[in-house]
């Protein structure tokens, strides 16, 4: 057994190299090993295909001829936990004439959550008409492992579909995926009739979903189109600072160098004072007192009284978010300033707060993704992000161009 699955796993990654390819020459990013990383494929200066009350006058496309797996790659594999279901199988669902969609998706990305509103369309409208939407959790981070922290995530988002813990990346690797979010769509013959990486074609995916249920014998022809409007991005946007990952697993890489100072490439695990001089380069954040790069986050290593430390960089989009890691349980603030200034409350992301002196700030509770930018103009901007914990962990920086914000 051993052995026939390592060969399916060869063959379903071997399928998916041309595609992935093809993909990631625009819009997609490749993984790169030895650490997987989270790739959060935003598409950000492409028009999603409008969305649609009635049948639109559209198929859905795959870039290339879909591959033809082999009985058992399109499986789950050694799952940790399951949430909202009791474990099952692919294959037990294919049987039971059902389709099944299968997203790859982790609670800290991004683009992940951007897509939550029409998978939530979807379970709502086609869960009894043989639809089964199956996310399979794939963690970034450590931190996402644990099962209290998915469980409080799908809470937080309302995802009501089953949930399976891919913690060790087996069923990642039998599918051959490598992005964030994914889509797979099996038919009730256990082969891949769709799949779409990254955000948008919700109306393409709706399709395919429609076209796989009505093959199955499933009459959805009284379910009408979403009518949820896809993120538009800005019109001007024409570059946005990429992701930035706090964590030296990938800033010691050749595709990492994100942070800006030399200092924190002297050694791995080290606690090292930094001194930010105000001269930012792009796509890369800089340090201000006392900092610990760990492998998966930079933390700030001294408990402060009057944010005497902070991390700054060159922002340039309409949003900005932060992946906090706390180890503890007490709560802390983070304070964020856009060019040396509080936020305006027209700038402020979701998780914003104003105290009594106007300073803007979030409250971390929890290791998760806080929004804590939305700028009602795409722009160029320095933005610093301060606290006085020690337990100020940052994991990640995501940013979009969306009008909508996050």
């Amino acid at each position: 057994m051993k052995l026939r699955r390592t060969f399916l796993i060869w063959f379903a990654l071997a399928a998916t190299t041309a595609i992935a390819a093809a993909a990631c020459a625009g819009d997609l990013n490749p993984a790169s090993a030895p650490t997987p990383i989270v790739f959060d494929p935003v598409p950000p200066f492409t028009a999603d295909a409008p969305a649609a009350t009635s049948t639109p006058d559209i198929k859905p496309t795959n870039p290339l001829p879909l591959p033809t797996y082999p009985e058992g790659v399109l499986e789950l594999y050694d799952i940790a936990g399951w949430l909202n279901s009791d474990e099952f199988t692919i294959a037990e669902r294919t049987a039971n004439n059902e389709v099944v969609l299968v997203d790859f998706w982790t609670y800290t990305c991004v683009n992940c959550i951007r897509t939550f509103p029409f998978l939530r369309d979807w379970y709502a409208k086609y869960t009894d008409r043989g639809l089964v939407i199956l996310g399979v959790h794939t963690p970034e981070f450590n931190f996402e492992k644990d099962y209290d922290n998915v469980k409080a995530a799908i809470e937080r988002e309302g995802i009501g579909w089953p949930v399976a813990q891919d913690n060790e990346y087996a069923t990642w690797d039998s599918f051959g995926n490598r992005y964030w979010p994914a889509k797979y769509l099996i038919g009730i013959d256990g082969q891949l009739s769709y799949r779409h990486f990254g955000e948008g074609a919700y109306v393409e995916t709706e399709q395919a979903i429609r076209d796989a249920l009505t093959e199955a014998g499933w009459d959805v022809s009284d379910i009408p189109f979403t009518d949820l409007e896809p993120a538009t991005k800005d019109s001007v946007a024409n570059r946005v600072t990429r992701e930035l990952y706090g964590g030296y697993e990938r800033n010691y890489t050749q595709t990492g160098l994100y942070a800006g100072q030399e200092q924190y490439y002297i050694a791995a695990d080290s606690t090292r004072e930094y001194l930010d001089d105000g001269t930012y380069t792009p796509n890369q954040f800089y340090l201000q007192g006392s900092w610990t790069n760990g492998p998966e986050s930079i933390t700030h290593a001294r408990s402060t009284k009057n944010l005497e430390d902070h991390i700054a960089f060159q922002f340039v989009g309409r949003s900005a978010n932060v992946v906090v890691n706390p180890t503890r349980a007490e709560q802390f603030n983070v304070y964020v300033e856009l060019d040396d200034r509080p936020l305006k409350p027209d700038e402020a992301g979701m998780d914003i707060m104003f105290d009594n002196q106007g300073r803007s700030y979030f409250i971390v509770d929890s290791p998760r993704l806080y929004a804590f930018l939305e700028t009602p103009e795409y722009g160029e901007y320095i933005v610093k992000l301060a606290s006085d914990s020690d337990d100020f962990a940052i994991s990640a920086f995501t940013f979009g161009i969306n009008e909508s914000g996050i």
